[in-house]
Order: C-alpha cells, then sequence, then structure tokens
C-alpha cells in the first residue's frame, strides 16, 4: 500500500478539504482521546480526520467529528470545543513542504510536548494528509449546477444582471446593535445569523423590527435564524440580515454579475437608537464598511482556495470591472447613501462644512474605492433638500431631519407632476407610537414649541440645491464619479440636472425609484440608466415598461434593478396569483447553464410563489417570476444591465478627463 501523501504547504489550499494532521518531527498523527488531543496514531486510518474550516486567509477551524475543535485552553493546554470561535482559529504559516500553526487568539505555536500531548508553546513543524470521514462543517445550501458563463475575452461586451442599490455593511449602521447577522462570520453560519440578543426570547424587544413591518412597536417572532429560520429573515423584516454570502453567492451563479454596494450610515437615528457599540459619525462609517467589504472578499477567496480566487471581486474602474465580468465573476462597485455625507450637515441653516472639506472627504471616498455617491438622502443637508418620507416611517424621517438641522421639513402645496411625498405630522398616534419606540425622555424635547402642519397635498420640498451642493456635483463630475439623484427633492434634483446637462455628463443614475418621471426621462437623454427598486414582479414589470419607452436610441439600454435589502426597504412579496403560473422548479438561469432549484438554508426550504424574497438568495428565483409575468424581453433588458452600467461608468470616466 503507498504511503498517504503529505500536501506540500500552500497555506490556502487546505480549505474545505479533508485532512489528519500529522508531527512532522515524530511522524506521528493527531488523535482525539478523552484529555484531548495527542500525537499518538501510526496511521491516517487511525488518526482523528478534520475539516479544514476557513475563518480567514490562511486561518482555520480544525471541524472534526461530531463538531469538536482543537482550542486553545488555560495553561498552555489543547482542549475539544463545540463552540467556534477565536479560541478555535489557528493560523498556519508556510515552511516549504510542513507549516507552523499558531493560536489566532494566543498567538502561541501549535505543538507536541514532552508526554505527547498536543499543547500550544511548544514549536513543531505539521504536514496535512489527504484523510476521509470528515464531518461537515454548517452551511448554507446553493442549490444552482453548472459553471458561471464567462466572457470570451477581458475586453469583451458582458452579460448579466445589476443590483445597482445594495447594503452589504448595514450590519455596522445605527451603531451596530440595530441590525441583526452580518454577512459572514470567520466562524460560519451558526454565528452569523444570529438574532440580536434584545430580540430574545420571543422579538418582544424587537421594537424597531415591529414598528418597520407593521408601523407599531408590539409584535413577536422567533428569533430562530439558523437551522430553523422560522423567525428571520422575512420580506417584510427590515432589521435582519439578507445578504449572507451563500445567498449572495446564488445570486451570482444565477446571473447577477455587477452590483453597487452603498455604505450606508443616519446619524440622527444612530444617535436616538439607544443599543450601540460604533460610532455615529456618518464617514467614519463608511470607511469601517469599506474595510468590510475587504475583509468579506478576503473571506470569500479564502473559501475558494486563495487571494483572487473567489467570485467576489471589489473593483474602482469599469476597465476592471469589465474584466473580472469576463472571468465569469461578480464585480462589486462602493457607494455612499448618508444624509451627513461628506459631514456636510446644516443647523439652523447654518453648514458645517465647507469647499475645503469637501475636496478632502470625496479624495478619502475615491481612495477608498468609492465611486458612486448620493448628495442627499434623508435629511435636508448643506447640499439640498431631501425629498419626504410618508406614514411611520416619515414621523421617524422627519423627527432624524429635526434632531440633525435643528427644524422639522418645510412643505409647500405644489401643483406640480413630479412633487414630492407626503410628509406625516408628528403628531396624534403617530408620535405616541414612535415615543414607545425610542423613549419619551430622548425625544420629548424635540416635540416641544410649534409643531409643523402641513398644507394639502401635493407637496414639495423648497429647499434646492445649494452652493455647496452645486460644488459637490462639480467635484463628482471632475472625479467621473456616479451621481445618485434619488432622496434628493425635487427642486434639489432638478437644480442638479440642470448643472449635469450643462455639463454633457452622462455619470447619472436614479437607483432605486426615488425619483419622479420628469427627472428620469432627463436621466436616460443624458445616457444615465434608471434601476427601478425591487418590488412585487408585476410592479416592477410596469416601472421596467416605462424606463423602455423612455430609452434613448443613442445608449445602450438595460434594466438594473435596486434591492435596497438591509436598508430599511421590504423586499418582494409573493406574487398574488403565483398558482395559476408559478415559477416551477428546476428552471434554467437566463443563458442556460445553469440549473436552479429550490434553495434550502439549514432546515428551512424556499418557494419564490409563497415566501416572495425572503432574502438575497431567491433574487434569481425573482427573476424567474418577472419572465413569467413580462416574458423573456424584461430578462433580456435585465441581462443588459450590467453592460449598459460599465459603458455609462466608462463615458463618465471619459468626461472626468
Amino acid at each position: 500500500m503507498a504511503a498517504p501523501t503529505a500536501h506540500a504547504a500552500d497555506i490556502y489550499s487546505y480549505a474545505g478539504g479533508c485532512y489528519a494532521l500529522r508531527d512532522a518531527g515524530t511522524s506521528k498523527y493527531v488523535v482525539a482521546d478523552s484529555l484531548g488531543y495527542s500525537a499518538s496514531a501510526a496511521s491516517v486510518a487511525a488518526a482523528t480526520p478534520f475539516r479544514m474550516q476557513a475563518t480567514a486567509l490562511g486561518r482555520y477551524l480544525l471541524y472534526g467529528p461530531g463538531g469538536k475543535m482543537p482550542a486553545a485552553g488555560a495553561l498552555g493546554s489543547v482542549a475539544p470545543t463545540s463552540t467556534p470561535g477565536p479560541s478555535a482559529d489557528w493560523k498556519l504559516t508556510d515552511g516549504g513542504t510542513t507549516v507552523g500553526i499558531e493560536n489566532f487568539s494566543t498567538s502561541d505555536s501549535l505543538g507536541v510536548n514532552g508526554l505527547g500531548r498536543v499543547a500550544q508553546g511548544t514549536p513543531a513543524r505539521w504536514t496535512f494528509v489527504s484523510a476521509s470521514g470528515c464531518a461537515t462543517f454548517p452551511e448554507v445550501d446553493v442549490n444552482v449546477t453548472g459553471t458561471p458563463f464567462k466572457g470570451s475575452s477581458p475586453t469583451a461586451k458582458v452579460r448579466g444582471f445589476i443590483d445597482d442599490h445594495i447594503h452589504l455593511g448595514a450590519f455596522e449602521f445605527l451603531g451596530g446593535r440595530f441590525h441583526c447577522g452580518r454577512p459572514w462570520s470567520p466562524y460560519g453560519v451558526t454565528v452569523a445569523l444570529r438574532d440580536c440578543p434584545d430580540h430574545y426570547p420571543n422579538g418582544a424587544g424587537a421594537v424597531a423590527d415591529n414598528f418597520f413591518a407593521t408601523g407599531t412597536p408590539v409584535g413577536t417572532h422567533s428569533p430562530e435564524g439558523w437551522p430553523s429560520f422560522a423567525g428571520w429573515p422575512r420580506d417584510e423584516s427590515l432589521t435582519h440580515e439578507g445578504t449572507y454570502w451563500k445567498w449572495i453567492e446564488r445570486a451570482w451563479r444565477g446571473g447577477l454579475r455587477l452590483m453597487v454596494n452603498d455604505l450606508v450610515e443616519n446619524r440622527a437615528l444612530c444617535d436616538i437608537y439607544p443599543l450601540k457599540k460604533n460610532n455615529c459619525n456618518e464617514m467614519q462609517s463608511a470607511f469601517l464598511q469599506a474595510q468590510d467589504m475587504h475583509e468579506l472578499q478576503d473571506y470569500i477567496d479564502a473559501q475558494f482556495g486563495g487571494p483572487g480566487k473567489g467570485f467576489f471581486r471589489l473593483v474602482s474602474s469599469p476597465q476592471e470591472a469589465r474584466k473580472v465580468i469576463n472571468q465569469g465573476k461578480l464585480a462589486v462597485v462602493l457607494g455612499v447613501e448618508e444624509s451627513g455625507v461628506l459631514d456636510c450637515e446644516e443647523f439652523n441653516d447654518t453648514p458645517k462644512c465647507d469647499k475645503a472639506q469637501i475636496d478632502r472627504e470625496l479624495d478619502k471616498l475615491y481612495a477608498a474605492g468609492v465611486r458612486s455617491l448620493f448628495p442627499v438622502h434623508k435629511f435636508d443637508n448643506a447640499l439640498g433638500g431631501t425629498k419626504f418620507d410618508s406614514g411611520a416611517t416619515g414621523v421617524l424621517v422627519n423627527t432624524g431631519n429635526k434632531w440633525v438641522t435643528g427644524k422639522f421639513w418645510s412643505a409647500d402645496h405644489c401643483d406640480d407632476p413630479d412633487h414630492d411625498n407626503e410628509p406625516t405630522n408628528p403628531t396624534g398616534d403617530n408620535a405616541a407610537t414612535f415615543y414607545q419606540v425610542f423613549g419619551p425622555v430622548l425625544l420629548q424635547p424635540l416635540f416641544q414649541g410649534q409643531l409643523p402642519v402641513y398644507p394639502p397635498a401635493p407637496l414639495c420640498n423648497p429647499r434646492g440645491l445649494t452652493d455647496l451642493g452645486r460644488y459637490v456635483i462639480q467635484g463628482m463630475m471632475k472625479r467621473g464619479m456616479i451621481i445618485e439623484t434619488d432622496h434628493m427633492s425635487m427642486k434639489t434634483r432638478r437644480d442638479a440636472l440642470a448643472l449635469i446637462e450643462a455639463a454633457h455628463y452622462p455619470g447619472v443614475i436614479s437607483s432605486h425609484s426615488w425619483g419622479d418621471p420628469g427627472s428620469q426621462k432627463r436621466i436616460e437623454k443624458l445616457g444615465g440608466l434608471v434601476g427601478p427598486i425591487s418590488s412585487v414582479a408585476t410592479q416592477f414589470a410596469d416601472e421596467w415598461r416605462v424606463a423602455r419607452a423612455n430609452r434613448s436610441t443613442k445608449f445602450a439600454f438595460g434594466t438594473p434593478f435596486g434591492s435596497d435589502i438591509n436598508g430599511l426597504h421590504a423586499q418582494p412579496v409573493p406574487r398574488a396569483g403565483a398558482a395559476a403560473n408559478p415559477v416551477k422548479y428546476p428552471f434554467r438561469s437566463f443563458d442556460g447553464g445553469s440549473l436552479i432549484y429550490q434553495q434550502h438554508s439549514g432546515t428551512r426550504v424556499y418557494d419564490i410563489n409563497a415566501d416572495g424574497v425572503d432574502h438575497y438568495g431567491l433574487y434569481p428565483d425573482w427573476i424567474e417570476d418577472l419572465r413569467k409575468v413580462a416574458g423573456n424581453q424584461i430578462v433580456d433588458d435585465m441581462a443588459n444591465g450590467a453592460e449598459a452600467y460599465l459603458q455609462l461608468w466608462a463615458r463618465a470616466q471619459a468626461a472626468a478627463g
């Protein structure tokens, strides 16, 4: 019988593999016993097999039978644990044909002591030898077969869907304790998809989630994510993670090739929400989230065997994005959607920024890879006026506007087809509900004195683009950045588009249905894009038809979708009447190369017809649902979305000179 193969020390290549651990000094294999672990087995067959579960590039859990993992213990010991975490996290160091192993928590080396016990602090050299019988590490399934499609060359025209508005970093925003779960954890799905502590035991403490989902803070839900997903994610739940990395992988395998990940923050809501661990400064949050995206990229690389090998690739130019997509991978663009962007808030009509600060912050964002930006988000700021929110959310956001600017929104009656939304007066039942959510002691001073009383609709925000706002638009054009016009008031948006049109600048987009009909026509005439926000298939199809009717024949046409997932936007619900014309599983991806089955997460099996888009992995199913209601043309236009965006971006880059 041939001797077992000792694998060369490529510290990244072990990911997901099944190995026995051999002490190079004694040629003995590690075996679990009643006292912990010893280097005493004479053969691979007698050794304990470990599943090498990557936690980061070059770091692993050694996942053994029964879910037991060697971990750093007291007094330099190594003991089994069932809890994945830093003490069970081991870093490999390359040493030619052998490796060194260090504990991530203690930084002590893994070795063998004089009694043959595996211990810390006694350095040894190790080899990994192929084994069998490894336990399976818990993970979400993808349920897509086939090879992801590629382009014919690095510069070829691309095909694939684009989500032009997503929030992968939302687990950090509003202080980092508002959002439950995260797209990944070094220690796997059982850690990543865990509910917030204040949601236990029955969701009654999830007052913000209840408020956004139902308009009242009173409610319950099961806090269980993995493995049953009995409580979340749900299409109507706005505080639970919807973009776990395996769900992103499913969307990629289903045809997604480009996404714009908007780094998101809102200082007022962060200040008001009582639970937090992060600083509420919006720019600091943006840079933190940008760093998180590099860590997510590295984590996915680690699962695929090393740097650059994963499907998730951050890009900073249209040329780089084109190359990535033609490699069959997912290009990820960084954007920023913040109410106090560039630290340009204002208070009582006094700006908190100047032109020098604007240039500094734009340069810092650009250096961090940001290529898309909203000058205005939920609140009025030193750059311009905002488009109002309505309903219960409007009460909360208007209160935030008062918190940050010193004033509630102003609104004038305006008989204009492109009018803004109708704000809700923060009085009566709405205010009482809001008090219950965030606490009367904290917010009572905001509601003293003159409360706004808005005239009959239709209404418009009288605030337009300020001089500093014009400077930001000009600065973005100079840098070749994509200008997001959504969330601007009608007046601000018209002012901005006039400036953009005068410069013949094509880098403009409405990414998630927060514009107006008049501006959307102007955007498409400039060569920009209109991406409807994701919604039930019949509604999205209606918005697609409008965008298609307004398309310019001078430019490539494609239809993005703006999922706005994790961004306080409910995801598409099941289509009414789906039973008569359902999505049938399995179905083919738009290119025909992949077969897409029902998605399994733990013990939960999802069906777009009954569940809607409960999580991001169901977007391929949603696109198939669009085909059911609007035919092949809508899917073709969406598959042209990535190419249309890259052409827009390249034109903006050229216009910047």
